[in-house]
């Protein structure tokens, strides 16, 4: 399953809500065993990883995956939306579920949310992982001049369909957009489930546009999993090389010719790395 098909009837998962620091919160779970948090993206929420994605992890962990605020199903309160007050959403859920501490991966945004929750509450993160994200601040590498472009195309007045067929580029290498038609109309078809509100996109990419990590990374101690796509013209591959050159216990992890949404474009692959990791 790819970015937010119906669940199918062979993979077992519970939705629920539950009010996190006053709004509401739409959360799934997975599985069972060790617990493992999964914290999407800019505008993207829990449908987004896809069944092929989670149901490696699922045999082997409790796996929940979350809407952020003003994505999905979840609360859409006015904003901006600062990285630590999503991350506190994050810290929130757990004390929902009962979990003293879980395995945290995080992508994208939901990365810099996942780094965010272990250094201000490092006893609750057992192992880190990071996929396609940065550090923010002077020091992240930014993505080219055309990719903020359309990034920051405003989205009133634009319908769902059209912006997520702009997001194709973003997320995916064009060759593979081109050679996968039917992945692409399963994307667009997902993205119209639950597609975020404009002024929502706007209050997140406000927040993760004020934030910055780079001067605490020294501080994370957990052992770290960074991830990216050699082809990832949204978060550039060179962020993940400064995570990894700044977090002490962290390896780093290239995946060849894969863009910004690598965990869809080999699921089965990016799932038996991160089991790998935590298992090890």
């Amino acid at each position: 399953m790819r970015y937010g098909e119906e669940v199918r009837s062979g993979m077992d998962v519970k939705m629920s809500d539950a009010v996190i620091n006053g709004i509401n919160i739409h959360y799934r779970e997975y599985g069972s065993g060790d617990p493992l948090l999964l914290i999407m993206g800019l505008s993207a929420n829990a449908d987004w990883w896809g069944e092929e994605f989670i149901q490696p992890l699922a045999e082997r962990f409790h796996v929940v995956a979350y809407d952020n605020r003003g994505a999905g199903r979840s609360g859409k309160p006015e904003g901006p939306y600062p990285v630590p007050l999503m991350a506190e959403d994050a810290a929130g859920l757990m004390d929902h579920l009962g979990w003293e501490s879980a395995h945290v991966l995080g992508a994208s945004m939901g990365g810099m949310i996942a780094q965010e929750l272990a250094l201000n509450h490092p006893d609750r993160v057992r192992r880190l992982v990071l996929f396609c994200t940065n550090c923010g601040g002077q020091e992240q590498v930014l993505a080219s001049p055309e990719v903020y472009a359309l990034l920051h195309t405003p989205r009133d007045g634009v319908t769902s369909e059209d912006i997520a067929r702009m997001s194709l580029p973003l997320l995916f290498p064009q060759r593979y957009i081109d050679e996968n038609p039917q992945k692409m109309e399963e994307f667009l078809n997902a993205y119209l489930k639950a597609p975020i509100e404009p002024r929502c996109f706007v209050w997140q990419i406000t927040g993760v546009s004020s934030w910055s990590c780079h001067s605490r990374l020294a501080d994370l101690r957990h052992p770290t999993l960074i991830v990216t796509g050699t082809e990832d013209v949204l978060i550039p591959p060179p962020n993940s090389r400064i995570l990894a050159d700044a977090i002490p216990n962290s390896r780093l992890v290239q995946i060849e010719g894969a863009g910004h949404g690598f965990q869809s474009m080999f699921p089965e692959e990016v799932a038996a790395e991160v089991l790998a990791f935590l298992e090890g």
